[in-house]
């Protein structure tokens, strides 16, 4: 049985066959051939964190997939009153098939997959974002872009963390721009930087936007002030000065780079309105993959049990 509990779990070649089959899958959707992989199956999921694209991609996806979605909220079941996770995770796998978890520390998913009898997905955590940046390089598969270089421009959060991971895994070049203290926790960057000498990876990182981004195939950014991190907001805006993706940024980028956002998006903040609507189809498409990217990562982990 396997787990997505990050990126670096996987081998280049399983990271692409799940790809391979959101890419199945999503043509079978857009053709109403809604194929039961996961016929009668049930998936918890757990949401410690709020979420809009979360909830409504995987709900949604468990749903085509021929199953059924159920939405805990910790403050709806024990967990939320201090059960121990690894009470809450030895019952919940005992009733369900697949169990999805978007909350704070990584360390939370670890210890609910190490008593869990099911497969355990992560919806997002303080370190990581894996199902979203599958989803980003599916998107970029489907844009033409097969061997593109990322920069990443911004704070040095799971969304960098696990792009890290997946260029790496993939042999791509990614460059990581952020300010002086918010850079990626040098932990991941060391297992990212293990992982891209087997591969051929190029990993790279700054202070200056302006050099990450030069002739890049595809610039990312995420929010400055993360759930959590309200309180830094002022700190945080003035620390990024510069940051902002705007025409002036993206003119430095290769003529036909594209913008991405994993949402939700402030505008004058780290992307300028401009640059946000210009790329607005690209970004879309990438919220929507959420959806059958997922569905991929689901059919690919109960075809591992």
């Amino acid at each position: 049985m396997r787990h997505f509990l990050s990126i670096k779990d996987f081998t280049k070649d399983e990271l692409l066959e799940m790809i391979e089959l959101a890419n199945k899958i999503k043509t079978q959707t857009k053709r109403k051939e809604f194929v039961p992989y996961l016929e009668n199956q049930t998936l918890g999921m757990i949401f410690e964190k709020s979420s809009t694209r979360t909830r409504v991609s995987f709900e949604t996806g468990i749903y085509q997939l021929g199953g059924i979605g159920l939405f805990l909220s910790s403050n709806d079941i024990q967990l939320g009153r201090g059960e121990p996770l690894k009470d809450t995770a030895r019952v919940l796998s005992r009733m369900v098939d697949m169990v999805m978890i978007r909350t704070f520390e990584q360390s939370r998913l670890d210890e609910f997959a190490a008593y869990s009898k099911v497969p355990v997905i992560n919806g997002l955590s303080n370190e990581y974002h894996p199902v979203q940046i599958m989803t980003d390089y599916f998107t970029l598969l489907e844009l033409g872009k097969t061997n593109p270089i990322v920069a990443y421009i911004g704070d040095g959060n799971n969304i960098t963390n696990s792009w890290l991971m997946l260029a790496a895994k993939l042999d791509l070049e990614m460059r990581v721009a952020t300010p002086k203290g918010y850079e990626c926790d040098s932990g991941i960057v060391g297992i990212a930087l293990g992982f891209a000498n087997e591969s051929g990876a190029k990993l790279s990182f700054y202070n200056d936007p302006d050099i990450a981004v030069k002739d890049a195939d595809v610039i990312i950014t995420d929010t400055w002030v993360s759930m959590g991190q309200e309180s830094e907001k002022e700190a945080r805006v003035k620390a990024f000065t510069g940051y902002m993706v705007d025409n002036v940024m993206m003119s430095k980028a290769k003529s036909d780079a594209v913008f991405m956002h994993c949402l939700p998006a402030y505008r004058g903040y780290e992307v300028s309105e401009e640059i946000f609507e210009k790329f607005e189809d690209v970004v879309f498409l990438e919220a929507e993959n959420r959806l059958h990217m997922q569905k991929g990562i689901m059919v690919w982990l109960d075809e591992h049990r």
